[in-house]
């Protein structure tokens, strides 16, 4: 009982980790990648649908993105989903076939803003593992009767180790992208 408790935290954990990691990818660099563009949502015949299901991206220069879209006649909207998202900055060119969205250079003070939004997206992904956390040793405390208190000691222990080793997945995720966002 104490190990699937356990291994429904570690999955749990796991999981946030790589959320954490998603909204890191989504905070963008002084390049242009797809992740940036990838859940940015386009009004697809009254439908909002992620970019990433309406078309292809590459990025053929380090700031520019080349988005071909599989149905033409979402070029438009497609390309207003573009200029809507301000946090990404982008100049959009559309040439009928293809839209071209160039971004532009990073100053320092936008720099620290980004460095700002995923120190907090960091904080969340840290919450979100201390809540399960919680959760798991709300149930190994319910167990009390049924399992021994040695036992228990040892599950809860492991439940810390599991704890820290996320959060710690989460830090070095985050150093990583501070160092890339701070990057000139």
């Amino acid at each position: 009982m104490i190990s699937e408790v356990l291994a429904e935290a570690k999955d749990k954990m796991g999981k946030s980790v790589e959320a954490a990691k998603d909204d890191f990818a989504n905070v963008r660099t002084g390049r242009a990648n797809p992740a940036l563009f990838q859940k940015l949502l386009v009004d697809y015949y009254g439908t909002p649908t992620p970019l990433g299901q309406l078309s292809t991206m590459n990025n053929p220069e380090a700031r520019m993105l080349v988005i071909t879209p599989f149905d033409k006649g979402a070029l438009k909207d497609i390309e207003k989903a573009i200029v809507a998202a301000q946090h990404l900055g982008a100049n959009v060119g559309n040439d009928g076939n293809i839209i071209r969205a160039v971004l532009p250079e990073l100053t320092e003070d936008r720099r620290k803003e980004y460095v700002k939004l995923v120190k907090a997206k960091a904080e969340d992904a840290r919450v979100s593992i201390r809540n399960v956390r919680r959760k798991a040793k709300d149930d190994l405390d319910a167990l009390k009767g049924e399992v021994g208190d040695d036992e228990l000691a040892r599950g809860e222990k492991e439940l810390e180790a599991l704890t820290k080793t996320h959060i710690d997945a989460i830090d070095d995720a985050l150093k990583k992208k501070e160092a890339e966002l701070l990057e000139v």
